[in-house]
């Protein structure tokens, strides 16, 4: 499950605005702020989902453990390697 803070910190690595995120994600502009918020605000599982595939998709890799959560960004020529294998 991608969290606020994993999401705002791929788009920062990719130099995404919102507007981007949500446009690749195909999910609305006010989806992507609520999934954002720190707030606690109820965001659809498939939400999260078609976000976590757009960043991903990206080159974006979800990091998580019992000491945190995280990103980190994968060089495309790598990404490509690995497909071809």
């Amino acid at each position: 499950m991608i969290t606020a803070r994993q999401s705002r910190a791929a788009r920062a690595l990719l130099g995404w605005s919102q507007e981007t995120l949500a446009d690749k994600a195909l999910v609305s502009l006010t989806a992507l702020k609520r999934l954002e918020s720190e707030s606690g605000l109820n965001v659809h599982e498939s939400t999260r989902d078609q976000v976590r595939r757009a960043l991903e998709e990206n080159g974006i890799v979800l990091l998580s453990s019992d000491q945190g959560e995280g990103v980190m960004i994968v060089r495309q020529d790598r990404q490509r390697v690995a497909k071809r294998t």
